[in-house]
């Protein structure tokens, strides 16, 4: 396995870093997902040298998120969130990715070095597999939605599970090269925010974290990127740190993304990554 992993990272620190060439995936796709976690990191890492710039938010830190030890947070969700310490926010998106918007998110969070997770559904995962790497090869945490977005509440549950299975093998088939019910970052949010104490369990017991969000945009209510903008700001004054939704399928949201993080740079704002465990390879 060591040779395998130094054998893919020298072609990935010759790859370009929006977009791994197809050598490089069909090498990801014949390690475990553990070494695809850490070839991911190792490549962002190569090609992270404009990152950060003295005159851009940038990301403050990376905190890991173990599921064994913090399986469920957001407090709109759960009685317990992250541990962020004041003007701390971490930034996720829900329900990509979309090319024309994610796209443009993506800009955003590049020009000022600021990373995010991503929350895919697995069939727009499927249908863009180079944006999914994109995200991947920038930094970005990809974490999982579901298949279909299906309000697993209301749908019992056998159908459930198998919309949480599906949505980790089609992001993983996208981003990894191979369809996995095991997926590469533990990282689980329900549509709707919609769960039940059985799918709860079940994911815990599977060693996958549930995410909740601390406060959110309300993107999926129609309104101007302005409108968007002055509500998130003032949820973020009132909050004043949190898991922060946003969803990178809503123009208006891409639109005000910039003057957003301008915001949070101006105001003393700090950008926390979230990413999952490292990996510990073992002789």
């Amino acid at each position: 396995m060591q040779s395998e992993i130094s054998g893919a990272r020298n072609l990935l620190q010759e790859s370009e870093p929006a977009v791994l060439r197809p050598a490089v995936l069909s090498r990801l796709a014949a390690l475990s997902r553990l070494a695809v976690a850490a070839l991911i990191a190792s490549i962002v890492a190569a090609h992270a040298d404009t990152c950060p710039r003295p005159d851009t938010l940038g990301t403050a830190r990376v905190l890991t998120v173990d599921p064994k030890t913090t399986p469920r947070v957001g407090t709109q969700s759960f009685p317990d969130t992250l541990p962020l310490a004041d003007h701390e926010l971490v930034l996720t998106f829900d329900d990509g990715p979309n090319p024309p918007t994610t796209s443009k998110i993506l800009a955003a969070l590049a020009k000022e070095c600021v990373h995010a997770t991503f929350f895919m559904v697995g069939r727009n995962a499927a249908a863009h597999p180079q944006l999914v790497k994109r995200m991947a090869a920038d930094g970005h945490t990809i974490a999982h939605h579901t298949l279909a977005h299906a309000n697993l509440k209301q749908i019992g549950y056998a159908k459930a599970v198998e919309q949480i299975d599906r949505g980790f093998s089609a992001d993983e088939l996208a981003l990894n090269g191979k369809a996995t019910t095991v997926p590469t970052t533990p990282f689980f949010r329900f549509p709707y925010f919609e769960s039940t104490p059985a799918l709860l369990d079940l994911l815990q017991s599977r060693g996958i974290a549930v995410f909740g969000a601390d406060f959110w945009a309300s993107d999926w209510n129609p309104m101007t990127p302005q409108q968007e903008l002055s509500l998130i700001i003032n949820r973020v004054k009132a909050a004043g740190k949190g898991i922060i939704l946003f969803h990178d399928t809503k123009e208006q949201t891409a639109a005000m993304l910039p003057d957003f993080l301008r915001y949070l740079r101006d105001n003393n704002y700090k950008i926390v990554h979230i990413v999952p465990p490292p990996v510990k390879f073992t002789n």
